[in-house]
């Protein structure tokens, strides 16, 4: 009877340190996907401030505003990230980690890039408090899809599609130039990131799980980092539009 009591003992203790090493791999995957997302955040805004400092010269447009801003280029700049973030998502699971990790780099200083026009838009001030803003929200929806024990999988397909249809009034708004259209999109754009930074969190969380190979787990973070700098910047540029002082 002893030696049974010490198995069960023993099953037990083995069942609670697997545990504690699976939390504790959790905890390591989600700060890479955490670091790798405020990296991209890092390159994306010195890509935009320096790009817009170009840009500008004394007030004035440069050769080089002209031709980013108000040349057929300007649909080339706008575009090209959503053509990098569907070339990513499909080829991710084929590229090494640190090649994934190089994709996501570029990706992000192309989004900079892209986001350059707000500082010629919006005050250097609102831009900072917004950002701020958007981060703290963010980081509390990210908190509650980590933490939480209830299953946001139900969310996802109503997210998404309020999700398309914020792209498709986006589009349709860029003909029409409607200030009561970019509103709504702006308002429901924020609830629609709000949600989707949770689910994010907890899906990428449960994507953790998927297999243990360690490049798989260093494209999985890679990939979850994406997700949510998506959402991040998605959520600011939404509060933007809302709370953002233009120049």
């Amino acid at each position: 009877m002893s030696d049974l009591n010490r198995s069960a003992a023993s099953g037990y203790a083995q069942q609670r340190a697997e545990a504690g090493y699976i939390d504790e791999g959790l905890r390591s995957f989600m700060l890479r996907v955490y670091n790798y997302m405020s990296v991209g955040l890092a390159v994306t805004g010195v890509a935009a401030y320096v790009t817009a400092m170009m840009a500008v010269d004394n007030g004035q447009l440069t050769s080089f505003g002209q031709t980013l801003f108000f040349s057929p280029l300007k649909w080339v700049v706008m575009l090209a990230p959503l053509g990098f973030v569907f070339f990513l998502s499909a080829r991710i699971h084929k590229m090494s980690a640190t090649g994934a990790q190089m994709a996501f780099w570029a990706f992000a200083g192309l989004m900079g890039l892209s986001l350059s026009s707000i500082f010629l838009v919006f005050t250097g001030e609102s831009i900072v408090r917004v950002f701020f803003l958007a981060a703290a929200t963010f980081g509390a929806m990210s908190l509650y899809g980590y933490t939480t024990k209830k299953d946001l999988s139900g969310w996802g397909s109503f997210l998404f599609m309020g999700l398309i249809g914020i792209i498709i009034a986006s589009v349709v708004n860029i003909f029409i130039g409607s200030s009561a259209i970019q509103f709504a999109v702006s308002v429901i754009g924020v609830l629609i990131f709000t949600g989707l930074t949770a689910y994010d969190t907890q899906q990428i969380k449960e994507m953790y799980y998927v297999g243990d190979d360690g490049t798989v787990t260093g494209q999985k973070a890679i990939m979850g980092a994406l997700r949510l700098y998506l959402d991040f910047i998605n959520l600011f540029m939404m509060m933007l539009q809302l709370f953002g002082n233009r120049e």
